[in-house]
């Protein structure tokens, strides 16, 4: 039979265990996290557990330090935590080529402006990126009002078949794209009542941010600067505070424009960073996409692993004590 094991198609036996799996692919000993149907497995679990058709399994490796480092979302393990947009390519099979070397497993995808089946005369972007190896991500990119942006979600939960992940963002005007907070918090709190799993486009206001959380969105996020500007983070101290005072994942979502400042948002602390123009945009977005993985790869480790406190002098790298001349 088959099943799908870190998004790939993979044959295994009849009645084969998790524990089976496991031990098959020489993890047994290995520091992992599992996922079973999006659900988090734990441990004990394994050997009862029995793999039917078309299960998915995504299994998570240690890193640095030994230690399982999964991005959660909506109880879903993830191992990139780049998500990406699909606006602005020049075609449907560069946004393929960009959103693979991107390594991935979110995609973010503006209901109002994209064909995912709402027109069978036009290209079709699941045709390329599919649901059964992509996190399909509806948002509400153009929508003004908490009104319209409710109607989006429900449209994108009947087109993707029950679908409950949204972004949602509610904007306050067409200069700017900041969000509009009041309409936010609004359409937050009718979206998760009625059993959605919300991610939020907010300002970088930490008080904000807190009652998008106690509303019970699953993940706040932060712009970084305006909506496609690429000016990267223009207030990391709120970013900061922001990430100390959250229980729910948060992420950068507006505003690189580089690497290096998706790297900078890993290393303050935030759990992914959305970007959709800094790839699209970029003179080869192929290339940088594949420079957006390295980054943000780049900025989790180092913020893993703890940087050197700054230091007003110098402080030489061979210490001056026991020389031996």
């Amino acid at each position: 039979m088959e099943i799908y094991l870190n998004g790939e198609i993979r044959g295994v036996a009849e009645n084969t265990t998790l524990a089976q799996l496991v031990d098959h692919l020489q993890l047994t000993d290995k520091r992992i996290a599992v996922e079973l149907n999006r659900e988090i497995v734990p441990y004990s679990q394994y050997g009862a557990l029995t793999l039917k058709q078309h299960d998915h399994v995504e299994i998570v490796h240690a890193i640095g330090g030994g230690r399982p480092d999964p991005l959660v979302i909506a109880g879903k393990i993830y191992q990139s935590r780049l998500l990406v947009g699909t606006g602005k390519y020049k075609d449907l099979e560069q946004t393929r080529q960009a959103i693979e070397a991107s390594g991935a497993e979110i995609v973010t995808v503006a209901i109002r402006r994209t064909n995912i089946g709402q027109d069978p005369n036009r290209p079709n972007l699941l045709d390329v990126l599919s649901p059964q190896r992509y996190t399909v991500l509806p948002n509400t990119a153009g929508c003004y009002t908490s009104d319209d942006a409710i109607r989006t979600c429900r449209l994108a939960r009947e087109l993707l078949g029950d679908h409950r992940l949204v972004k949602l963002e509610v904007l306050g005007d067409a200069k700017t794209l900041f969000p509009d907070v009041t309409a936010t918090l609004q359409a937050a709190e009718i979206l998760v009542r009625e059993g959605f799993d919300v991610m939020v486009y907010t300002n970088d206001d930490p008080i904000v941010a807190k009652r998008l959380e106690a509303i019970g969105c699953i993940a706040v996020m932060p712009l970084a600067a305006p909506i496609g500007s690429g000016l990267g983070i223009r207030n990391p101290y709120n970013i900061l505070t922001i990430i100390e005072n959250a229980s729910v994942p948060i992420l950068i979502d507006a505003g690189v424009g580089t690497a290096s400042d998706a790297a900078i948002a890993m290393e303050l602390g935030c759990d992914g960073v959305l970007m959709n123009t800094a790839i699209a945009e970029a003179q080869n977005p192929i290339l940088m996409a594949s420079a957006m993985k390295k980054g943000i790869e780049a900025g989790r480790e180092a913020f893993l692993a703890g940087r050197m406190p700054r230091k007003r002098y110098a402080s030489a790298s061979s210490p001056i004590q026991d020389v031996f001349f």
